[in-house]
């Protein structure tokens, strides 16, 4: 059997972009490095995928023992329906130079149907392009497809007891819809091949389309040219804007023409940067201190979520606290206590723990300082309702809950290196340059999640004793920042 020209995700990735699909076949060197998180997303998808499997129990597996060798899967797929297998997972199909793998197909008393499984919560446009190509690709293999559907993730199920992957999951037909698209399928095709088939990469410039509906993993060669900072760093414009400016020939903030429309805070942004002057509102910055009620709880979050809850009273997704970090200051300028909390990964929930812990550490008076109130005062209500027992000690807590981002957030104290943004990433390193995450081997919560994730579901192949003193000293530097924050405003 030749060689397949396009596969589902080329195809998927040539309708974004011609130049990404020619890149990818081309110059693979060029692509953007996977980072742990993306390779996370796409470890998740393959697991979610083999337990959708559950769902039609019984079938044979028709995935290839290596990536390069997918035309022996179409050929076993072939062979297995020949064989009168009537569930088939990892089934394989090529016409027209077009391979295309399908999750699960199933042969019932109405005949062949498709079954495309995806660890998301809802059926996107994208979905129903990939299913349009599979559906394409098989019914021109010989199968009479009665009906093709997305399988995705019931996010308002609810674990308790052992996993239901019929309540886990959700089956939607997109037969319909999918006939509709398939008669622009072949041109599409043809289009692609003819762009593989030249002696360089099309003409494209970057766009709108180089983050919809992903990010390109070849952005960074194509967007090489725009600086560090520019005018795609301005806060909250959007990108329809964004791109206007860019079109004009304007990439860096200091640029901007002072008659193109921005926001009071976007026009500060783009001053600031000219003149590299500060700006601080010392009334308003008094005012917010003034209302600190001593003493102080600092107090930071991390949570982790997964496409399968682990945990009962747990749905797809919810994000569950797994650790605090919390700096106790009784005073002004006093000295600091510093307590702690990481859950175990042993199969145990790990709010229980968290939550008596935390109402124990964080006392009954004084303000609790958090960045971005939403977030804190979100998840301890969540604790509220799922554990309706610990309502008193939460509710205390999230009633002294203070935000350290409004002071940033409204632009009273603002500097040029904050570059637009209120993250406290880039507030520290503003106000508080001889403090970083720089030296600290996880830097981000992203990071935090994604592995602590991985080592309560098993997976995680580190070391895991030195990742958990790395989780601790990560989310020890994010209260000890906030601490080191209000010191600074006090200063200002």
């Amino acid at each position: 059997m030749e060689k397949h020209i396009l596969s589902k995700s080329t195809f998927m990735k040539g309708i974004q972009c011609a130049k990404a699909l020619y890149l990818h076949k081309h110059h693979y060197e060029l692509k953007d490095e996977i980072t742990a998180q993306q390779q996370a997303i796409f470890s998740q998808g393959t697991s979610v995928g083999e337990l959708a499997t559950e769902l039609f129990p019984g079938g044979v597996d028709c995935t290839p023992e290596h990536y390069y060798e997918v035309q022996k899967s179409v050929l076993k797929t072939q062979e297995e329906i020949n064989n009168g297998a009537t569930i088939i997972y990892e089934a394989a199909f090529q016409f027209n130079g077009v391979y295309a793998a399908l999750d699960i197909l199933v042969k019932d008393e109405d005949g062949w149907k498709a079954f495309e499984v995806k660890s998301s919560t809802s059926v996107s446009d994208t979905y129903r392009m990939d299913a349009s190509l599979q559906y394409y690709v098989i019914t021109n293999s010989g199968i009479d497809l009665k009906d093709i559907a997305i399988v995705y993730i019931n996010n308002q199920y609810v674990k308790r007891g052992s996993l239901n992957v019929n309540e886990l999951f959700i089956i939607e037909s997109v037969l319909e819809d999918v006939k509709e698209r398939i008669v622009g399928i072949p041109n599409q095709i043809n289009l692609l091949k003819s762009v593989l088939k030249e002696d360089k990469a099309p003409v494209k410039d970057i766009g709108p389309h180089c983050f919809d509906p992903y990010t390109c993993d070849f952005y960074g060669n194509c967007w090489e040219h725009i600086p560090d900072y520019s005018v795609f760093d301005i806060s909250r414009l959007g990108a329809k804007k964004k791109f206007e400016l860019y079109e004009e020939g304007i990439v860096n903030i200091e640029d901007v023409p002072a008659d193109f429309n921005l926001s009071t805070n976007q026009r500060m942004q783009v001053e600031n940067e000219v003149s590299q002057n500060d700006y601080i509102d010392k009334e308003k910055i008094n005012t917010f201190l003034k209302e600190l009620k001593y003493p102080l709880y600092f107090l930071d979050f991390e949570t982790m979520g997964s496409a399968v809850p682990i945990y009962d009273e747990s749905r797809p997704y919810q994000q569950l606290v797994f650790q605090y970090s919390l700096h106790i200051q009784v005073e002004p300028g006093g000295d600091l206590v510093h307590k702690e909390y990481l859950a175990a990964t042993d199969g145990s929930d790990p709010r229980l723990k968290f939550m008596e812990q935390l109402i124990a550490d964080c006392g009954t008076t004084g303000d609790v300082i958090v960045y971005n109130i939403g977030f804190e005062r979100g998840k301890l209500n969540e604790l509220i309702t799922s554990f309706p027992k610990y309502i008193v000690g939460l509710s205390n807590i999230v009633s002294r809950l203070k935000d350290l981002m409004i002071p940033f957030q409204n632009k009273w104290c603002y500097k040029p290196e904050m570059r637009g943004s209120y993250s406290i990433k880039k507030v520290l390193p503003a106000l508080v340059p001889e403090l970083s995450y720089n030296d600290l081997e996880i830097k981000e919560g992203g990071t935090a999640s994604t592995v602590f994730a991985q080592m309560a579901a098993g997976t995680y192949r580190g070391d895991i004793e030195q990742t958990r003193t790395n989780l601790l000293e990560y989310c020890k530097m994010d209260t000890l920042a906030m601490v080191r924050i209000v010191e600074k405003l006090y200063n200002l």
